[in-house]
């Protein structure tokens, strides 16, 4: 019933949804097919994941961005060997992890985690809750290669079980386990005094 004054308006049909909408395989159909849009599209909808993580890892905003930017590089140049097995953003996940594994083991650009700039990387937290930050950083990247992947992509890079067990060519259980081992090492670890 329409109110009176009120400007009539034509029945509303569906639309097509706009390319921010849109979800990852039709975003990667259109950027295969050269659509700029679907670029952005894709950037928009993982750097905000890829920059998280990154930050996660290295707790500095200033390098994860550097190496935000290096990850969409890498996976622009590497687009073609995309081959769908997984999610867009769980390949995307692999190749930003790979960039910071790269960071830390360039001995030139290497900073300790604990250093005291750390502390300061974000002002607006509390300065006891960033030093257990730092700690936490510290003792995920003290894990084994496969538990650290694993704790990292699932929790800090919000991936499934199912997409890191497909890019892993393990079970889904066999990720649990390993996620299961990571969590109680590192519940160890942040009981003990910090050194």
């Amino acid at each position: 019933m329409a109110t009176l004054g009120a400007p009539q308006s034509a029945p509303a049909r569906p639309s097509e949804p706009t390319v921010r909408q849109r979800g990852e395989a039709d975003l990667l159909a259109d950027l295969r097919r050269g659509d700029r849009d679907a670029a952005e599209a894709l950037v928009e909808l993982t750097y905000p994941l890829v920059y998280r993580t990154l930050w996660r890892l290295c707790g500095d905003a200033e390098t994860a961005a550097d190496l935000t930017q290096e990850a969409f590089a890498r996976a622009w140049r590497a687009l073609g060997q995309f081959d769908g097995r997984s999610r867009f953003s769980t390949w995307l996940y692999r190749i930003a992890y790979t960039t910071f594994l790269n960071h830390v083991r360039r001995p030139q650009r290497f900073v300790a985690l604990d250093d005291a700039s750390d502390l300061a990387a974000d002002p607006g937290t509390d300065p006891v809750l960033r030093i257990d930050s730092v700690r936490l950083r510290r003792e995920v990247l003290a894990l084994p290669e496969e538990l650290r992947f694993a704790v990292t992509a699932h929790f800090w890079g919000e991936v499934p079980v199912r997409e890191i067990a497909r890019q892993q060519g393990l079970t889904t259980m066999a990720i649990r386990k390993r996620l299961r081992r990571a969590v109680a090492r590192l519940r160890t670890a942040m009981r003990e005094e910090p050194t």
